[in-house]
């Protein structure tokens, strides 16, 4: 059974929250986390991003960064921006995104549930960004970014959380600049603590990891390499846990640097073999399983699998598997997405829009749009012990970095 703890959070002096919020560090570039930290010493970007307080020629992997994070997060901490909370605590967090909210708790997780599996991986992670997390972990002596799991829904436990909403105020109320409200709530009061505790020990056999496996990962290995006392914080992850039925699943979409050698006909000739193929006048948002969008040279092309070309055990029935079998693999020698430099991810979030705009800029040759995962594949790929390939998901709205941080020492 899944064992959550309440921790002592690191979080904002209220009149601070807002401006310490911040995007997760994976979802802005460098340049965009510059230019969102303008004007703003206190943005939390300035610890998950600490490379734009450091020349730009500098890589962002060095070491001096992680150093930057550290002593930019302490700088906080001396300038009563943040504080440590006293008592150990539970955290509901809720998201209001274009009048759709859902509610988690922000907690701890425990590694050893990692380990063992009751916490369920859906993707594979890439080396160099796992061990990126596992520098910011080890030198900052905190896990600043959020492990996003999602569980099926536990009727007692709605009861406990929406209670606890509609008796209590928020210490945390606020919309940020792109639109999306947040509001949390500090989970003090003993009892609350363990019924919430209780039920997941008792009434939830595990928890699914749906954004954030190299954070999961690096925290894992963090751990391996501490030495010395038991039970230390480090045996522990910070987590916020969503029952599904709340959650939205969004496209991942692709960008390919080249068309391996092929023309752009003679690409688009083999592509018949496992798809019909239609033009477009319009960017193409896929509306049906197994259908995708294509932009090339400034043309899309709406694609259809053909029956036969996939199969439909929990994987293969995917459509990024479909496309990474007929078209990846087949067509563009693209065999490990994880590593693959001639291929990049784009978020749903970011519209078909960025997808022309990295075609058409000459970054990128082609871009691919996808039909979102549902949350029900991904637990039934969790459950069979299979993995997606990576950048499978992506959901909305993100949490927001900053306003609750673990220390693992």
């Amino acid at each position: 059974m899944a064992i959550v703890f309440p921790f002592k959070a690191i979080r904002p002096n209220t009149s601070f929250a807002a401006a310490v919020a911040a995007p997760p560090y994976d979802v802005l570039s460098s340049e965009e986390a510059r230019i969102a930290a303008t004007n703003n010493p206190h943005t939390f970007l300035h610890v998950t991003k600490s490379e734009i307080d450091m020349p730009t020629d500098l890589s962002i992997y060095d070491r001096s960064v992680y150093e930057k994070a550290k002593s930019n997060l302490h700088q906080l901490l001396e300038d009563g921006v943040l504080f440590k909370e006293s008592t150990d605590c539970y955290y509901i967090y809720e998201l209001v995104m274009e009048g759709r909210s859902q509610t988690g708790l922000v907690c701890c997780s425990s590694v050893d549930d990692y380990e063992q599996g009751i916490i369920k991986k859906h993707e594979f992670t890439r080396p160099e960004k796992e061990q990126d997390r596992i520098n910011h972990i080890s030198i900052t002596g905190a896990q600043t970014g959020n492990v996003f799991l999602a569980y099926r829904n536990v009727e007692t436990l709605d009861i406990t959380i929406n209670a606890f909403k509609q008796n209590n105020i928020p210490v945390y109320n606020f919309t940020a600049t792109d639109g999306i409200h947040h509001r949390i709530w500090v989970v003090q009061h003993e009892e609350t603590i363990s019924a919430i505790s209780t039920v997941f020990e008792n009434e939830v056999p595990c928890t699914y990891i749906a954004d954030g496996h190299h954070r999961a990962a690096s925290a894992a290995k963090v751990r391996s390499t501490i030495t010395g006392d038991t039970n230390t914080e480090a045996d522990r992850f910070l987590t916020t846990l969503f029952p599904a039925n709340e959650l939205k699943i969004m496209s991942y979409n692709r960008v390919i640097k080249d068309l391996n050698e092929h023309s752009k006909e003679d690409f688009i000739s083999a592509l018949q073999d496992d798809f019909t193929i239609a033009t477009s006048d319009e960017a193409v948002d896929p509306k049906h399983l197994h259908e995708f969008g294509l932009y090339i040279d400034g043309q899309w092309y709406h694609l259809t699998s053909l029956e036969g070309t996939y199969t439909n055990d929990p994987i293969g029935v995917l459509d990024i598997t479909i496309l990474s079998k007929n078209v990846f693999e087949k067509l563009l020698n693209i065999h490990d997405q994880r590593t693959d430099k001639r291929i990049d991810f784009v978020g749903g979030i970011r519209g078909l829009h960025e997808l022309e705009r990295r075609v058409d800029s000459g970054e990128m040759k082609l871009a691919f749009s996808f039909y979102p995962v549902t949350i029900e594949q991904l637990f039934d790929i969790a459950d069979s012990g299979e993995v997606m390939p990576p950048k499978s998901t992506w959901f909305e709205p993100k949490l927001r970095d900053g306003l609750l941080t673990h220390m693992i020492r």
